[in-house]
C-alpha cells in the first residue's frame, strides 16, 4: 500500500467513517483479483516496487484481456512478455494507448510513475553482440522503459570486431547496471565486464550454429567468466535481466 494510500485510510479511521476492523483488514490484506483463469497479484507493487508482468505464451485473449483492464482499473501499467502477435493485435484493438513491440514481443501501457517508483530513473546500458541478439535486447529494453528506468542501447559491438567496444565506452560507464545480449560462444560480458565498474548482467541468446545448443554453450561461457562483476541470467532472458538491472539502477538512484 503506498503512503497516500494509508494515509487516506487513517484520516477515514480518524474522522469515524472507516470502522477499526476495517482499517485493519486494508492494511494487513494483500490484494488479489481473482479473473477466472488468471489470479491477478495487485499488491506486488507495494511489497517489491513494480506490479505483476504477465507472461503471455499460453494466455487466451479473454484471459489476457481481463487482466489487462482490471491493472488498469487499479491505475497500474501494464506489461505483458513473449505475446503472440494475434493476441497482441486484438488487444491492441481494445486499448489503442498501447504499445506493440513485434521484435521483442511485448505490450506495454504505460510505465511505474507513481510515488513509489520516484527514485525509479537510475540508468541501464543494454549491449548487443549482434543483430540476431535484438529480440532478447529489445525485451529487456522494453521492461526497462516500463520501470521508468533511463535506457541506453549499444548495438552490434561483438567480439568479431573487438575494435568496435571502446568506441562505445562512454555509453557503459555511467551506467548503473549494464546488460549484455550475446549469442553464439558468449564471449561479450567478461570483455565488458574487464572496462567497467558496474554489475555486468549477461544474457546468452540462442543464436548460433549446432554446437551453440539452442544458448547453452552462450550459458556456460558466462557462467564461468572471469570477470568478477558478471552474473548471469536463463537463455533470452531479456525480461529477467533488465528487471534485474532495473532493481539495481533505481536502489542506486536512492542511494545518490
Amino acid at each position: 500500500m503506498f503512503e497516500s494510500e494509508l494515509r487516506a485510510l487513517a484520516e477515514r479511521l480518524l474522522s469515524g467513517s472507516l470502522p477499526i476492523d476495517e482499517f485493519i483488514k486494508n492494511i494487513t490484506t494483500a490484494k488479489t483479483a481473482e479473473l477466472g483463469a488468471v489470479s491477478l497479484d495487485l499488491d506486488r507493487q507495494r511489497r517489491c516496487g513494480f506490479p505483476e508482468v504477465i507472461f503471455g505464451e499460453g494466455k487466451s485473449l479473454v484471459a489476457l484481456t481481463a487482466a489487462v483492464s482490471r491493472l488498469l482499473e487499479e491505475n497500474m501499467p501494464v506489461l505483458i512478455t513473449r505475446i503472440p502477435v494475434e493476441n497482441a493485435t486484438r488487444l491492441k484493438e481494445k486499448f489503442s494507448q498501447a504499445k506493440y513491440n513485434q521484435t521483442a514481443r511485448t505490450f506495454r501501457i504505460g510505465a511505474v510513475t507513481d510515488e513509489a517508483a520516484q527514485a525509479n530513473s537510475g540508468e541501464v546500458t543494454v549491449v548487443t553482440a549482434g543483430t540476431s541478439d535484438l529480440p532478447v535486447a529489445e525485451e529487456a529494453r522494453e521492461t526497462l522503459e516500463w520501470m521508468g528506468i533511463e535506457v541506453t542501447m549499444v548495438y552490434d559491438v561483438g567480439v568479431a570486431g573487438p575494435h568496435r567496444l571502446p568506441a562505445q565506452l562512454d555509453k557503459l560507464r555511467d551506467a548503473d547496471a549494464i546488460i549484455v545480449v550475446a549469442g553464439m560462444e558468449g564471449a561479450l560480458p567478461s570483455v565488458v565486464g574487464g572496462y567497467v565498474d558496474a554489475p555486468v548482467i549477461a544474457v546468452p541468446t540462442s543464436v548460433g550454429y549446432g554446437s551453440s545448443f539452442g544458448g547453452v554453450t552462450a550459458l556456460l561461457g558466462m557462467l564461468n567468466s572471469c570477470a568478477s562483476n558478471v552474473t548471469v541470467v536463463n537463455i533470452d532472458g531479456g525480461f529477467k535481466a533488465a528487471y534485474v538491472a532495473g532493481l539495481v539502477a533505481s536502489r542506486a538512484k536512492r542511494g545518490r
